[in-house]
C-alpha cells in the first residue's frame, strides 16, 4: 500500500496532472481533448498521462482509433482513505483553534 500510495501523491504534486484529474471528473477525455486545455504538446501531456496512469488514478482504454482516459476510482480512494484516516485530528485541531480565537475575542486570553 505504501508504494501505492507513494506513487498517488508524487503524481498529485504536479499542478499539470491535478488539472487533468479534475479534467476527467467530469467524464472520459481522449488525448487530444486534453491537450487542447493545456498550453503544452500532445508529447508532453502523454508524458503526464503516462505517470497518472502508472500510479493508478486513470486508464486508458481503445476505442477504435481514440484512447480515451477516465478517472480510476479505486486509486482515488486509496488517496482518501489515507487523507480520512486524519480527518479526526484535522478537525479537533480546528475545533481548538476556533475556540482560542472566541475565548480572545471574549477577553479570557492575552491580556497579561
Amino acid at each position: 500500500m505504501a508504494d501505492s500510495l507513494s506513487r498517488c501523491f508524487s503524481a498529485l504534486a504536479d499542478p499539470t496532472r491535478r488539472a487533468i484529474i479534475g479534467q476527467l471528473v467530469d467524464g472520459p477525455a481522449t488525448v487530444g481533448e486534453i491537450v487542447a486545455r493545456h498550453d503544452m504538446s500532445q508529447p508532453a501531456i502523454s508524458k503526464h498521462l503516462k505517470v497518472l496512469e502508472a500510479a493508478g488514478l486513470i486508464e486508458r482504454t481503445q476505442k477504435g482509433q481514440t484512447r480515451p482516459c477516465s478517472l480510476r476510482p479505486e486509486g482515488m480512494q486509496l488517496v482518501a482513505a489515507w487523507v480520512g484516516a486524519y480527518r479526526g485530528f484535522w478537525g479537533g485541531s480546528f475545533e481548538r483553534i476556533e475556540a482560542l480565537v472566541e475565548a480572545v475575542r471574549r477577553g479570557e486570553v492575552g491580556q497579561e
